[in-house]
């Protein structure tokens, strides 16, 4: 109706307008400045022209790689799940989880990772990059059909707020932000036994799942392979961590095998890996001078711009009894790796001192134990000696492996202390408190059915 009567304004204004100049009246400019109006009124009619499925339409709006966002496609999982129509809007660079792929009610729509300008200041390469994907993004939403809803997460916060913001505001779209660094207090970190990433990574974890995916290492990066000769013999199918028996196909885990470590990264300036990279020099030291310690495989997944700088930190450590390796990992194996691994190791400092970091997430959903780096904010979600431990530089961090790993494989440490007030805790999974907490919010925020 308003964008009929828009047109119905217009028409009459210009009808004005023409006999105005015919009859050689000077009223030509009121009747311009009532037309901008009716054409403003016309465009703002558009934007908030509505239909039959308005009311049941979600745009999920990730900043990022959507197959490296996990909390956003739950999001997604769970919007379609209730029968919302989900558009959800993000950097394709890994390939989406399976589930979200197969729903029906979920369409995935690409927008292009702006890189900036080659060369230059720093700050004109950053403005460049804002200007450019707010842009994008402004000429996708404006574009796209009126949403009920318009969620994205914080981190990443610019250019991402402000043009949501505008957006919704233009269009009458109620805008919601996951600030997940208030999400452990929110949201369970669990995500529940039925959910299908928990379903590959829990603690309880099938050894032929963990054989599977360290065979698939193993044929791209010699961290994952068995170091003898074993199987030459049996024909057994080995890696450094397991082998499987080739007369009844069970997998078992070597008792020497070494601890495995793994961190996540994008490799920027935001995460010192040095720290990193100078704990594992020290523990080395510690096997050396006699400690009855593991030997490691320390795992650091992702890609950024200061991963050939570190490749070559790496490449110039001596170390025996550490081995690192830096895979790149599709998004099903990534949950596999955490649920597979020993202990877990962030790095992420908060520049707010607000955010927390989501691989300290994504590990104690697969009940992984962290030691993670301290900013102000961190204790909300890392609690030091119950379910990880806090360290401030290398030093601490190195005495932490050690105390951590004294008496690996066996579970009656320190160690597997963590482990287990990590899995007692999961007493809610990812839909339950989905369904408990943001459907309510949908709910009381939705537009009427027209």
């Amino acid at each position: 109706m308003e964008y009929r009567g828009s047109l119905v304004i217009i028409s009459t204004c210009l009808v004005l307008l023409v006999s105005c100049f015919l009859a050689g009246l000077d009223v030509t400019l009121p009747v311009m400045y009532v037309t901008v109006a009716a054409v403003l009124w016309l465009c703002w009619g558009w934007l908030r022209r509505r239909d039959g499925g308005t009311h049941q339409r979600v745009c999920v709006l990730v900043l990022g790689d959507i197959g490296r966002s996990p909390r956003m496609q739950y999001h997604a999982l769970s919007l379609s799940k209730h029968g919302y129509q989900v558009t959800l809007v993000g950097f394709l660079g890994s390939r989406p989880h399976q589930g979200v792929l197969d729903r029906k009610k979920i369409q995935i729509v690409a927008i292009s990772e702006v890189k900036g300008l080659q060369a230059g200041p720093k700050l004109l390469t950053y403005a460049v990059k804002v200007v450019v994907q707010s842009l994008q993004l402004l000429r996708l939403l404006l574009t796209m059909k009126l949403q009920a809803h318009l969620l994205m997460q914080n981190p990443p916060g610019l250019p991402g707020i402000a043009v949501a913001w505008l957006v919704c505001a233009l269009r009458g779209t109620t805008f919601i932000i996951d600030w997940h660094n208030y999400g452990y207090t929110i949201m369970a970190l669990s995500l529940g036994a039925a959910h299908p990433v928990v379903h590959l990574a829990k603690w309880s974890t099938s050894l032929n799942l963990q054989h599977e995916l360290f065979c698939r290492l193993a044929n791209t990066y010699p961290e994952f392979q068995h170091p003898g000769s074993v199987g030459e013999e049996t024909k057994a199918e080995a890696t450094v961590f397991t082998v499987c028996s080739p007369n009844d196909g069970s997998v078992t885990l070597w008792r020497d095998r070494p601890a495995l470590l793994v961190s996540s990264t994008s490799w920027t300036e935001d995460e010192d890996f040095s720290i990193l990279l100078k704990a594992l020099e020290e523990y080395e030291g510690y096997i050396r001078g006699g400690s009855l310690l593991p030997s490691l495989v320390c795992v650091i997944t992702g890609k950024g711009p200061q991963k050939e700088h570190y490749r070559k930190l790496i490449d110039s450590l001596h170390l025996d009894h550490v081995k690192i390796c830096t895979p790149w990992l599709e998004a099903e194996d990534y949950p596999l790796l955490l649920g597979s691994s020993d202990l877990g190791v962030c790095l992420h400092k908060s520049s707010s001192g607000l955010d927390l970091p989501m691989k300290v997430v994504d590990m104690f959903g697969c009940c992984l134990p962290v030691c993670a780096i301290s900013f102000n904010s961190l204790p909300e979600l890392v609690k030091h000696d119950e379910n990880g431990l806090i360290f401030r530089d290398s030093a601490e961090l190195a005495e932490q492996l050690k105390s951590l790993l004294s008496g690996f494989p066996s579970l009656d440490g320190k160690l597997g202390a963590f482990r287990a007030k990590l899995c007692s805790s999961r007493d809610q999974c990812w839909d339950d408190n989905w369904d408990q907490t943001v459907l309510p919010l949908l709910r009381s925020l939705s537009l009427p059915e027209p």
